[in-house]
């Protein structure tokens, strides 16, 4: 599932080809055929995103879409080609067009229904209004693992697998801790580097988490090869030698999702 970083990423590249002006939408796979019929022709105002939701504005109505799984838009330049495959949405204009795919949602919202989805969620490192006291609160009283509530997007929004992986790593911080032993000079530090990290990740599109020491220039090692791309410290490293003392890099299922530490680095 794409993290925080890309779904801001899309709320600009929609914005840079589409806001401001008429838009032609339609759904040819039929499934936001009435959704479509009601933006057709209209002006997209605004383009946001909170955590992993995209909000694209047109008037009092917004279009609210998660990719989930499986979702992905694809933009093209120039005359929208005959669509292929199941193409949920298509928005086009005389510049250009995108085709979003396979989604988990794609829904028309109300300024009150959009605000439930808002409050719902955790704050998120890429939104200047974020709050992250509202994080601290939950997570200091939590039994629960700092590793399992960087991941629940009703306490930190747009923190996926990767980032939480690689910002516990790069803090030194035992994944398997719980919330309430995680000290506030911890918490603002941890808040800290994902604001730095994942405004990176918008600007490259790819999650890269490595200190310049850790290059694969600096350290005369090979460049990662994996299909999120970036340069890591410890997801989708198992086994392998962390880049920091060579212990190799663990992982194990942790509340449904795969979780990736050094066990030398990661002991406070």
């Amino acid at each position: 599932m794409p993290e925080g970083h890309i779904i801001h990423r899309l709320a600009g590249e929609n914005h840079r080809a589409f806001g401001g002006r008429p838009v032609r939408v339609a759904s040819p796979q039929g499934r936001f055929a009435d959704g479509a019929e009601r933006l057709d022709g209209r002006t997209l105002d605004e383009a946001e995103a909170h955590g992993k939701h995209l909000f694209l504005g047109f008037g009092e109505d917004w279009l609210h879409i998660h990719l989930g799984l499986y979702g992905g838009f694809t933009f093209g330049d120039g005359r929208a080609p005959a669509p292929i495959g199941l193409v949920r949405l298509r928005m086009a204009n005389d510049d250009g067009y995108a085709d979003l795919r396979g989604p988990n949602t794609c829904e028309l919202l109300g300024p009150g229904e959009k605000k439930a989805v808002h409050d719902r969620l955790g704050p998120d490192p890429l939104r200047p209004d974020a709050d992250p006291d509202a994080a601290w609160r939950r997570i200091s009283r939590s039994s629960t693992t700092v590793a399992a509530l960087l991941m629940d997007q009703k306490v930190l929004a747009g923190v996926g697998n990767v980032y939480r992986a690689e910002v516990l790593f790069r803090l030194g911080i035992n994944p398997h801790r719980a919330g309430r032993d995680v000290t506030r000079r911890e918490w603002d530090a941890i808040w800290s580097d994902l604001v730095s990290l994942m405004a990176d990740g918008v600007g490259a599109g790819r999650i890269d988490t490595v200190r310049p020491e850790h290059t694969p220039q600096a350290m005369g090692r090979p460049p990662r090869v994996d299909d999120h791309g970036g340069e890591v410290y410890v997801y989708r490293r198992t086994a392998m030698p962390c880049l920091v003392c060579r212990t190799p890099v663990r992982t194990e299922s942790h509340a449904a999702r795969n979780l990736f530490w050094c066990p030398s680095c990661q002991q406070r």
